[in-house]
């Protein structure tokens, strides 16, 4: 018998350049995912020749996000969908006036984006309308309790837009301590993931933003003759700001096929998530070096923020770098780097002042004063 062949072309942006990126088993059967080496979008196909599919797997198997929420359908700890006892009309109609009702109050989209799921997720194993039945279902699921502190306050929004309250369960959040790398695995990442991702992640390591400001990025943001970006399209409500970056990332930035108004293209954020999650734990097996598998796109905003307060002792200066509208957001960084650089890792410029006149040019110049010697007057400024 023959063997057929198949030719795989993304459907995002017509490439053949596509690798298979594992089986996966869902309510239509089970289907061969595919990855894009190019645009890095993810897809299915059924993975079996010739199988008449009729439209609403059709429309199911060209969504991969969809796809997504169809598995999400059994939560992490074996679930099923529809436990709760709203119908799925009522649950339908209260989830899209929540939502409205989210937009109305100004949450930003991430945050909006972040409650519906999680009320959602919600509604498959408790009766949202009953607050003891989620208390419990809370009480039995297996999480961490940083979660279930997000899905306890996230429950306590939704009473309130009920117009309910309820007794919630005491889960305190505790802020981890995020995982900083060395640069040279940050590096050893850029230099060892596909075209698409590696200009991701340059550009996070340069500018500290957040992956979705990334992605919204579009070509009339950078100005190739001054070498910079500009952020306006920012997340959490965060403050516009502009970014001087090296000629390098412009150059990467550029190389980029220019399809869409946006420098990343259309490709949803699920997809560019599961490409990097795929390309750094081949590569931390490839390099033996796990801490290679630990690094997410978020982790960039970590180590930026660290790096540039190490670097210039500035709060003010990263709570701006980083669009934070408190430096209360920016203390994890100073305690941070705190702990990571020691007093015997600096190293200075020393100068000396005789006169008032040279006093006053080093402070212009950066330099901190330090004490009084022989009289004369000694400064230090950090390389």
């Amino acid at each position: 018998m023959e063997a057929q062949t198949q030719v795989i072309i993304c459907p995002q942006c017509k490439s053949e350049r596509i690798n298979r990126a594992g089986v996966r088993h869902t309510t239509l059967g089970e289907r061969q995912r595919f990855v894009c080496k190019e645009c890095s979008f993810r897809f299915s196909q059924p993975t079996v020749l010739n199988v008449e599919v009729n439209d609403k797997a059709n429309s199911q198997q060209n969504n991969p996000c969809k796809e997504l929420e169809l598995l999400a359908a059994l939560d992490q700890n074996g679930v099923s969908a529809g436990t709760g006892t709203t119908d799925s009309q009522t649950l339908k109609g209260l989830m899209v006036s929540y939502e409205f009702q989210m937009q109305k109050d100004g949450l930003a989209k991430s945050t909006i984006l972040n409650n519906y799921q999680k009320i959602k997720r919600l509604s498959k194993i408790a009766d949202i309308n009953d607050p003891e039945s989620v208390k419990e279902a809370l009480f039995n699921i297996e999480l961490k309790q940083n979660s279930k502190a997000n899905y306890t306050n996230v429950y306590t929004s939704f009473l309130k837009y009920l117009g309910k309250t309820w007794n919630a369960p005491n889960y305190q959040y505790q802020q981890p301590i995020p995982f900083i790398p060395l640069e040279s695995e940050i590096d050893q990442l850029i230099a060892g993931c596909g075209k698409h991702t590696a200009t991701i992640l340059q550009t996070l390591k340069e500018t500290g933003m957040r992956i979705g400001e990334a992605l919204r990025l579009q070509w009339t943001d950078i100005n190739p003759e001054n070498n910079t970006i500009t952020l306006n399209d920012t997340e959490k409500h965060g403050v516009p700001r502009m970014f001087k970056v090296s000629a390098k990332l412009i150059g990467m930035l550029q190389t980029m096929p220019k399809k869409a108004e946006r420098i990343f293209g259309n490709a949803q954020l699920c997809h560019k998530l599961a490409t990097f999650k795929d390309q750094r734990i081949g590569l931390a097996k490839k390099l033996e070096n796990p801490r290679l598998a630990k690094i997410t796109f978020h982790t960039l905003r970590h180590w930026k923020g660290t790096m540039e307060y190490h670097r210039t002792h500035d709060p003010d200066h990263v709570k701006r770098l980083l669009g934070h509208r408190s430096l209360k957001s920016t203390e994890i960084y100073i305690n941070m780097e705190q702990a990571i650089f020691s007093e015997s890792d600096q190293k200075y410029h020393s100068a000396i002042a005789s006169t008032i006149q040279e006093a006053q040019l080093l402070v212009e110049q950066g330099f901190d004063y330090v004490t009084t010697f022989d009289g004369k007057q000694l400064f230090r400024k950090r390389q």
